[in-house]
């Protein structure tokens, strides 16, 4: 992971009409202690005792603003390099002591930081405190480990940027543009050239500058005791020597932006084209920063939000868009745009932002508008610290971007005190005519004759020389053996109870958090199976429109209120199921579910807003069509369930969408939602009585049919194997997969292949990912999942890799397929994948979210409430036999499909040689209805 951007923020949250803003002390603060060792590293610790779990983060002091000259992508390449050896582990220990246990790890890298995660259960702390000092103190670092993973950051490159329609856009052009001296310039993934570019003295000089004890700070949230964790930490940590030469820090200054400048950039596979406007702003640190934090939120967060309400809403000029403050530890920038729909172009999608901006500097927003923002944050706040990771989070972050931790319990009460008149003393402060930087981004096709590529060259600089110290790993004897693995501590399950109201509608309550969150989810027992021949994404745009209007309240009306109440309200559909999902404070939940009430019950089905979802669907399948990974698996559905329910792609395609209308939606809305026919689900701070009372109150006149609800799809999948490769040409990446249909979430054996799928490909250790990435380094991840429905299921294996390896890595996938019928699992690896399963289950049943989600899956599928507690039970009983059997059944190579979406003159000689059956579909000619395929 690498520096966020804006097209990745989330931005769905609160909007205000006259509810009041919420408080900041709505929010627990972070309970936390803090300490300095004698060798600078700084420790923070926060105790919960209501978890299982503990998570370790360790945040450095360097980010992609460090990278040396020449040398981009450095910070990121280290995030890589951090999970291999050490003098005393071999490589991928990191995993053995999380993921095998039931953890999880991972590490992203910003502009100003790199930050390494664990949560594990608590008896592994001590362990993980260990490795962590061990990977601090003495990490290897050798030319094989360097060349390999420096292989996966280019397919990672490829995958995130190169492949992606819009990956060039924010990755490589924004900062680009943005930018003219500081470091923030270049793009922190990298570049294929400087990669390559690289040695391994280059890369031993980058870790002993920077990655030492008084450059980082250690993280401890969870269930563990604080004298202990001061001992372990005085054990581990106090002994690593902090070197003499002081940190290199970066001095650079951008200097003011004087005049307004263009930027224009090109990339292939761009459907729609987009625009983006920057401008310089301060750091996190300065004052101005809460008010620019609360103008972001204005500008795009949720349906009525200034920018959607107008771009995509009003004028329909925009498909999608966006904003950032994005301000990091030096002076940073505010960001807003949009990708154009349709017919739409540079200059009315320039046209329509210029004029947002002017409106804001012209005029303070509404004190709606303005509670409306605060309570966005505040709620966003809240959900952040349902985890223990997530509020280890907010304090490094406040560590690393302000320079004080103690921002994170801090930062919601200045947010409260931002008023109108500062949002818009920002916005005339910053957002300057002359300080605007226009960034134009289209398709290679509209770039003009002759005109120039703007990106710069990569600087050709000599390999730095490093004379100090390597580490290389003990002999196997000579190694330090890891400590013990404590006394492990139980979890406590939800216990859900439910209640049939009188007219049907089936509601299961779970207090699961004292933390003030409630989770309502209403899921329908109807999906694309019931979507009319030809009209494909029918009952998804119903379900997606629940959202756009009542018979009483218009589609921003229902923004405005939900948003006010500090809630997220969304709906939508996917193959099985509908579902209308709310997240709230308790002290809001009656009115909010009023709300999601009226939603369900009562859809408006206006044609104006259907031509709206309409166009919006449009765009986004014509940028979805350029996205290989996205096209790859679109194409599972009519290959794999051709001829049954299934067959139909869930979001439709361009002419299914164009043919629906408000009377299909209507009808399918009268025949499927119907209280007989759906589950409430109420999780969080709530108790059963208060949640009973409250679906009473909301749909306890919601009135049933007289007739029986519509029986379900009974999907017994026929269809052939098949090989089809979609040709993509430019695209930087191919995405392979492997597909067949599956056994059904009731099955007798279902436990049995979620362990195989596991041991197959169900995380980072897994077999796929082991072969093809830690390997081979052909890909960013490889993996696999097995989707049981009620009366049929869908394996997939997937990898994305560049094009010209697309038939090695399906061969490597089919010979893993292989692999697991032909022998039993080794116990340790057995064990090791069924904690995968287990330790990942209790991290969902964690959050409201979560739990709300696994009753109401259970539910649809007819399935026992006692699964809950059932599935540790039913994980661990499963035998290698069993998973051996279960592989030959179900993952014979010779079953399954084949699909390849990419630069198809790359490797479409290579897959016939395989699949001599190969059917090969330029992309522009696929149609996903058609029995071939093809248009």
């Amino acid at each position: 992971m690498f520096r966020t951007t804006a097209a990745a923020l989330a931005l769905t949250l609160v909007l205000g009409a006259a509810a009041p803003a919420l408080a900041a002390d709505v929010v627990p603060p972070i309970a936390y202690k803090e300490r300095t060792l004698a060798n600078g590293l700084k420790v923070y610790s926060s105790v919960d005792r209501t978890t299982p779990n503990v998570t370790v983060q360790v945040w450095y002091g360097v980010g992609s603003k460090d990278d040396p000259v020449g040398r981009s992508g450095f910070a990121h390449l280290f995030e890589h390099m951090m999970f291999k050896a050490t003098r005393d582990t071999p490589s991928e220990t990191i995993d053995r002591m999380t993921e095998d246990v039931g953890g999880f790890n991972n590490a992203s890298t910003y502009d100003d930081f790199t930050n390494y995660y664990e949560v594990v259960p608590a008896e592994h702390l001590q362990r993980l405190l260990w490795v962590e000092a061990q990977r601090l103190g003495s990490l290897v670092v050798d030319e094989a480990t360097f060349k390999s993973e420096r292989d996966v950051v280019k397919e990672e490159l490829r995958q995130s940027v190169l492949s992606q329609p819009y990956g060039r856009l924010f990755y490589l052009y924004l900062p680009q543009a943005s930018y003219q001296t500081h470091p923030y310039k270049r793009p922190g993934i990298g570049s294929i050239e400087e990669l390559d570019a690289a040695t391994i003295d280059d890369v031993r000089a980058f870790h002993a500058a920077y990655y030492r004890p008084d450059n980082a700070a250690l993280i401890v949230v969870g269930n563990f005791d604080e004298a202990q964790l001061n001992a372990w930490v005085d054990k581990y940590f106090a002994p690593l020597k902090t070197p003499a030469a002081p940190i290199r820090r970066v001095t650079a200054v951008e200097p003011p932006r004087t005049a307004p400048g263009v930027y224009k950039g090109y990339g292939p596979n761009v459907p729609l084209p987009a625009i983006l406007m920057t401008w310089h702003a301060p750091a996190a640190s300065s004052p101005d920063a809460p008010a620019l934090t609360v103008l972001d939120a204005v500008l795009s967060s949720g349906k009525s939000s200034r920018l959607y309400n107008s771009l995509v809403y009003e004028k329909q000029v925009a498909a999608d868009i966006f904003s950032d403050a994005s301000l990091p530890q030096q002076p940073g920038m505010v960001m807003l745009g949009a990708i154009l729909a349709g017919g739409k172009t540079l200059d009315e999608g320039e046209k329509a932002l210029l004029a947002e901006v002017a409106r804001l500097r012209d005029a303070p927003p509404t004190e709606a508008e303005l509670t409306e923002a605060k309570n966005e944050l505040v709620a966003h706040k809240l959900r952040e610290r349902e985890t223990v990771d997530g509020r280890a989070f907010a304090l490094g972050y406040a560590l690393r971007t302000a320079g004080d931790a103690a921002l994170a319990n801090k930062e919601l009460a200045q947010l409260q005190a931002v008023t109108a008149a500062d949002v818009q003393r920002v916005a005339r402060k910053y957002l300057t005519d002359a300080g605007r930087m226009t960034i134009l981004y289209q398709a290679d096709s509209a770039r003009p004759a002759g005109e120039k590529d703007m990106t710069p060259k990569p600087p050709v600089v000599a390999s730095a020389k490093y004379t100090g110290p390597v580490v290389t790993l003990a002999p196997e004897g000579a190694r330090q053996a890891p400590p013990p693995v404590g006394t492990p501590v139980k979890p406590v399950l939800p216990q859900p109870v439910e209640k049939t109201l009188a007219n049907g509608l089936r509601v299961i309550v779970a207090k699961s958090s004292d933390l003030p969150l409630v989770s309502a989810s209403l899921t329908v027992r109807t999906g694309a199976w019931a979507d009319p021949q030809g009209l494909a994404g029918a009952m998804g745009m119903t379900a997606g429109m629940l959202t756009e209007g009542t018979k009483t309240r218009g589609a921003q009306q229902i923004a405005s209120e939900a948003e006010a109440l500090g809630a997220t309200l969304t709906s939508g559909g996917g193959q099985e199921s509908s579902a209308v999902t709310l997240n709230v404070m308790p002290g809001k939940l009656a009115p909010a579910m009023a709300i999601m009430a009226d939603v369900v019950k009562n859809p408006a089905f206006a044609n104006e807003e259907l031509e709206r979802q309409r166009s919006q669907a449009l765009d986004g399948l014509s940028v979805a069509y350029q996205s290989p990974g996205q096209l790859a698996g679109y194409a599972a559905s009519p290959v794999v369930f051709g001829g049954t329910p299934f067959g139909q792609v869930a979001s439709g395609t361009p002419a299914s969408i164009a043919k629906i209308s408000t009377a299909d939606l209507s009808k399918l809305h009268g025949q499927y939602f119907r209280p007989d026919n759906a589950i409430l689900v109420l999780t969080g701070d709530i108790t059963p009585e208060a949640g009973f009372a409250l679906a009473q109150s909301a749909f306890g006149d919601w009135k049933a049919p007289a007739a029986p609800a519509p029986a379900r799809a009974e999907v017994n999948p026929k269809a052939a194997p098949r090989a089809v490769a979609i040709d993509l040409p430019g695209t930087g990446q191919a995405a392979v997969t492997v597909a067949r249909a599956a056994i059904p979430r009731g099955a007798p054996d279902y436990y049995a292949g979620a362990v195989a799928n596991s041991v197959l490909g169900g995380g980072y250790s897994a077999r796929l990912n082991q072969e093809i990435r830690i390997k081979r380094g052909l890909s960013y991840g490889a993996s696999s999942r097995l989707s049981g429905m009620r009366t049929t299921g869908l394996f997939r294996a997937v990898a994305q890799t560049k094009n010209e390896s697309a038939p090695q890595v399906l061969d490597l996938i089919l010979a893993e397929l292989q692999r697991m019928a032909q022998a039993p699992a080794s116990a340790e690896e057995l064990k090791a994948r069924k904690s995968v399963l287990i330790g990942g289950f209790g991290r969902e049943l964690a959050t409201t979210d979560g739990l709300a989600g696994i009753l109401g899956n259970l539910a649809l599928y007819d399935l026992p409430l006692t699964e809950v507690a059932d599935y540790t039970g039913k994980v661990e009983g499963v035998t290698a036999a069993q998973v051996q059997a279960f592989s030959a059944k179900e993952f014979a190579p010779d079953g399954v499909s084949v699909i390849v979406a990419g630069d198809a003159k790359a490797f479409t000689e290579g897959l016939k040689q395989r699949r001599p059956n190969l059917e090969v579909i330029p992309a522009k000619d696929i149609d996903l209805e058609a029995a071939s395929l093809k248009k």
